[in-house]
């Protein structure tokens, strides 16, 4: 039995051609009668932590996620501080402008699988109430200044 190209003006044997072994990406290796998955130690021992001060979300103690669940339960976890600030924002005096939720994706040194690494919540919140406690501060500071400007054009 002879390989031939199209284009070529020859054939190659068989017995020549060398045996291609396939590359896995997806993590597996080859045996002769099955394809078993390998366990990533580097996958299997991240954890993930929220930094937040905010007591009511979620991964306030480390916890374990798997790679290909991480996309689903960092951004829950992310629409929990989400959530908080539509909350603070819809109280009276407050006002929500923006949330914003950013992912970071990362991609495993030890098996090449992406997954996400982590994520980060912006929040802007206007009060619109003046609060008291700022009112006394601008006033004690405004005591503090009065006198350390002279002009002496006059």
């Amino acid at each position: 039995m002879y390989i031939g190209g199209m284009s070529n003006n020859y054939t190659i044997p068989v017995s020549n051609v060398s045996r291609v072994t396939p590359i896995n990406t997806d993590n597996t290796t080859d045996s002769s009668r099955r394809v078993e998955k390998t366990e990533c130690q580097t996958c299997k021992a991240r954890k993930y932590q929220d930094g937040s001060n905010e007591m009511d979300v979620s991964f306030k103690t480390a916890g374990h996620i798997d790679p290909e669940q991480s996309y689903a339960k960092v951004s829950a976890h992310e629409r929990e501080h989400v959530a908080n600030a539509i909350q603070k924002g819809n109280k009276p005096g407050a006002k929500l402008i923006s949330a914003n939720v950013t992912l970071k994706m990362a991609v495993c040194p030890e098996c090449g699988r992406t997954y996400v690494a982590g994520g980060l919540t912006q929040t802007q919140i206007e009060y619109t109430e003046e609060n008291p406690y700022e009112k006394n501060r601008k006033a004690y500071e405004g005591m503090g200044v009065k006198g350390n400007n002279v002009d002496l054009s006059a």
